[in-house]
């Protein structure tokens, strides 16, 4: 049974998306040690308790290629997890908190959400356009269940 964009817990994972906007292009040297850890965070994640899937290029082993615009400095990750209590877990309490902790040396501030969160069915893989979809969902009405953030997602679980 779903109950709106919620299915029941048995069935459905987590999805989330998040956009940045390097400072820098790919190759520079200022942005160099982002991308340098990017395969050892990606791992730890993929190691997760509750992790599922995230996004790769083709012929990649990240995401950074995937264009979302002409700008070339707008980088996406998508990733689907467990629960939220997982996706929690690997933001915060791995080494994946302390490479984003020197985020503004690598991001312009973003003056809109860059991450929503959504459910979805168990197997289900959404595509860039369909978290962009979300995420624009979440900065034009803000948090439901359609698309929340970590700050909300207490509201959209079970």
């Amino acid at each position: 049974m779903t109950l709106g964009n919620r299915p029941s817990p048995d069935k459905r994972s987590l999805a989330q998306i998040n956009v940045a906007r390097l400072r820098f292009p790919e190759g520079d040297d200022r942005v160099a040690e982002f991308f340098a850890n990017l395969g050892r965070i990606n791992t730890i994640a993929e190691k997760s308790d509750g992790f599922v899937w995230r996004l790769i290029e083709e012929g990649g082993d990240n995401a950074t290629g995937i264009k979302l615009s002409a700008d070339p400095n707008l980088i996406v990750n998508m990733s689907i997890w467990r629960d939220i209590e997982a996706l929690r877990a690997f933001v915060y309490r791995t080494e994946h908190a302390g490479i984003m902790a020197k985020r503004r040396a690598w991001f312009e501030p973003l003056h809109e959400a860059h991450q929503a969160l959504w459910w979805v069915d168990k197997g289900s893989r959404p595509s860039v356009e369909q978290g962009m979809a979300r995420l624009g969902l979440l900065r034009r009405h803000g948090p439901s269940a359609s698309a929340f953030n970590f700050q909300t997602a207490s509201q959209f679980s079970d």
